[in-house]
């Protein structure tokens, strides 16, 4: 056994350049990890979210704020992709608005500046 780490072959066909990556992809692929660690943050993917260690609505609150600003400048690129993206960011404005002991304002919730008020 060597104590040298293997080398790397130098062509994986799971490895893709990301100038070969699309950009509706890149995107796509974006917006789904804010997607999911906003849902992380919330506590969505623990039987209690309230009581999930992952919990963190500040934390939750950046992304998001991050996630309808990328959904909301790229839809138009983002074609049937859209939609799906939307939907979910909006789950997790409603998700957020629920979780939160004093909710906020009508359109001042985390990425209401940009995608307007989510009742």
């Amino acid at each position: 056994m060597s104590d040298q780490p293997s080398e790397q072959p130098p062509y994986s066909p799971e490895a893709r350049h990301l100038e070969d990556i699309p950009s509706v992809e890149v995107i796509s692929r974006a917006a789904v990890m804010l997607l999911s660690a906003g849902a992380e943050r919330l506590g969505l993917a623990d039987p209690d979210p309230e009581t999930s260690p992952h919990r963190d609505l500040d934390e939750a609150r950046r992304l998001i704020t991050a996630l309808a600003g990328l959904v909301t400048a790229s839809a138009e690129y983002l074609g049937l992709h859209a939609g799906p993206l939307r939907d979910g960011l909006q789950s997790l404005q409603k998700a957020f608005r629920e979780a939160s002991a004093v909710p906020d304002e009508p359109g001042k919730g985390p990425g209401e500046k940009y995608t307007g008020p989510v009742y």
